[in-house]
């Protein structure tokens, strides 16, 4: 049995913005076997589902193998329903019209989510999951901290 086989790679992400619009951030706890790591970063402006996204596209940009099964873990209904529901789907098709947002985003997903098997499962946000907690605390803490950078897709 392969590494990927008996230990398939697990990723939490959450997403944070204070205000919505605001100060946002992301965090991502990924774990696979006795392996974890943490990725986090805030914007200095920003809402909560495009962290809620960047949190996805950020754990996805981080691997060095394609073509292995994931399963990411979200409290983020929008981003489970637009994916699952294949509102995205749809989305693409017609090119975001009647004012869909995170254009930009979506599209850096969808090519990302091109090179994987991805399975979505929603979780109850600020609940008993603790790497849901301390995704969310990594996103908190991003969003707060001294390190904002821009969110071009959104301020540019």
């Amino acid at each position: 049995m392969s590494e990927t086989q008996s230990h398939p790679l697990i990723i939490y992400t959450d997403g944070s913005s204070r205000g919505n619009p605001g100060p946002g951030g992301y965090g991502v706890v990924m774990m696979w076997g006795s392996k974890r790591k943490e990725i986090s970063q805030g914007y200095r402006r920003t809402t909560n589902n495009r962290m809620e996204l960047m949190g996805v596209i950020a754990a996805l940009e981080s691997l060095k193998k394609n073509d292995i099964p994931l399963t990411i873990y979200t409290d983020s209904k929008y981003i489970v329903d637009s994916v699952q529901k294949r509102w995205l789907d749809g989305w693409i098709k017609t090119d975001f019209k009647g004012g869909k947002k995170n254009k930009d985003l979506w599209l850096r997903y969808y090519q990302l989510s091109k090179k994987f098997t991805i399975t979505f499962v929603w979780v109850k946000g600020h609940a008993d999951n603790p790497y849901n907690n301390r995704c969310d605390e990594l996103a908190t803490t991003a969003a707060d901290g001294g390190n904002l950078i821009e969110d071009i897709g959104y301020e540019g």
